[in-house]
């Protein structure tokens, strides 16, 4: 199977009340991870790469593994997507590469650091939507500024300031209205990395009424949850045993993200519970046995690590076993569906 554009994995998730989980890669053990992950659980993919993933991946490797991924798992539909694109130009970079999916992140501007006013964000996602959906790739944008820096992107944000930047509800319908988008990234108290919350998350700290509200103004544009990893404790407590010195701290509870899911979130993005695993089983590879060199024998433990995360937000996010149900679109099919809407 070929890789297909994001937007008819989200309809599919939205048709049947489930969320996607969304895992971002730079190497080959990463892939692989997700793969085995979905290949077990019968899950629908979402794959994506930063800029910085790109720059330190090359492009060129990473499309090449993205299809051999495809090629290897023929029953999954798999999709490849941008995250975070600071300008019109990384987006078609990215469809030059045969992305199915790109981000235009124009609630910062390019330098990805400064909050962006919302006639720049309205119009450079519009000329992405032009030309990407000219070619049937799927557009997720962002609407307020989320807290945290992930691979250089983003505007630093404490979590008080980022309680100033949450999503407005009216001003979300709206945007949608004026971009086209099919995916919007919304901001609700979360922050990318994995120093979000000094204490458990309440409602008061995580805005799931934001959420409520935002699917009630664009029913028909899904819902994205960045910055939305949990930082579970037992992977902390892997790497503080052997050698690490993670701080305490906590991330988004699954069963905020799943009470989320139910009022339209369709994607969500996973990152940092991933690099937590792969470097809590690097860690104990290297304690174990000291004297082994060989990259194979602490890289396999690090994929089977990231595939367990995987598996279980795929069963968490309701996503495990619908692979088979997900009628399969090319690009070229997208393509026809948005010039329908034009």
């Amino acid at each position: 199977m070929a890789l297909v554009p994001m937007r008819i994995l989200l309809d599919h998730a939205a048709e049947n009340g489930y969320g996607v989980a969304a895992f971002n890669v730079n190497n080959m053990e990463q892939i692989q991870a997700i793969m085995m992950a979905a290949k077990e659980t019968e899950s629908p993919v979402i794959v994506q790469a930063s800029r910085g993933a790109r720059s330190y991946s090359d492009d060129n490797y990473l499309r090449h593994l993205m299809i051999a991924a495809a090629e290897l798992n023929p029953n999954l539909p798999i999709a490849m997507h941008q995250d975070h694109g600071n300008s019109v130009a990384t987006c078609m970079s990215a469809i030059e590469m045969g992305f199915t999916s790109v981000m235009m992140d124009g609630s910062l501007e390019e330098d990805g650091k400064t909050p962006a006013s919302w006639d720049y964000n309205v119009s450079v996602t519009k000329e992405v939507v032009k030309a990407a959906h000219a070619k049937g790739v799927t557009v997720e944008a962002e609407l307020g500024c989320l807290g945290g820096i992930e691979d250089g992107h983003g505007a630093g944000l404490s979590g008080e300031e980022a309680m100033a930047h949450l999503t407005d509800p009216e001003e979300a319908g709206r945007f949608v209205e004026e971009t086209g988008c099919d995916a919007l990234a919304v901001a609700i108290g979360t922050s990318h990395g994995a120093y979000k919350f000094t204490k458990k998350p309440t409602g008061q700290v995580l805005r799931m009424d934001v959420i409520r509200e935002i699917h009630k103004m664009m029913p028909n544009c899904h819902i994205v949850m960045h910055g939305s990893s949990s930082v579970p404790e037992e992977l902390l407590a892997i790497i503080n045993e052997y050698g690490g010195k993670m701080p305490e701290t906590y991330g988004v509870p699954v069963e905020d993200i799943q009470e989320g899911i139910k009022h339209g979130v369709r994607k969500i993005n996973v990152d940092t519970d991933n690099r937590l695993a792969i470097t809590g089983a690097i860690r104990k590879a290297f304690i174990e046995d000291p004297a082994e060199f060989d990259p194979r024998y602490y890289l396999k433990p690090a994929r089977v690590a990231m595939a367990e995360v995987c598996k279980a937000r795929m069963v968490a996010f309701g996503q495990a076993g619908h692979a088979g149900g997900v009628v399969t679109k090319s690009l070229d099919d997208l393509k026809k569906f948005y010039a329908m809407g034009a």
